[in-house]
């Protein structure tokens, strides 16, 4: 999968899997996912967690990796693609 159209993938899942009520293009790339970007709590995070293993087939193990590869959309488009191989 090209990085803009897993960017676009993560978008969506964030906007959808979430019920966030906006338009996923409006999320920036490298804006924080959590706290003041898009106000997500530790709530939010399991399920994120969960959602993303789940949509991209790959694996979070711990709550450091978490961390890096949930930062912003961009670090996350990374991650996955990373733990892919692509």
């Amino acid at each position: 999968m090209l990085r803009e159209q897993l960017r676009t993938a993560v978008k969506e899942l964030l906007v959808t899997g979430l019920r966030l009520d906006r338009d996923p293009s409006t999320i920036a790339d490298g804006a924080p996912i959590f706290g003041d970007g898009l106000g997500l709590d530790s709530i939010d995070a399991l399920e994120l967690v969960v959602l993303v293993e789940e949509r991209f087939q790959i694996a979070i193990p711990d709550e450091e990796i978490g961390k890096r590869a949930f930062a912003s959309v961009d670090a996350l488009v990374e991650f996955i693609a990373a733990e892919r191989g692509e």
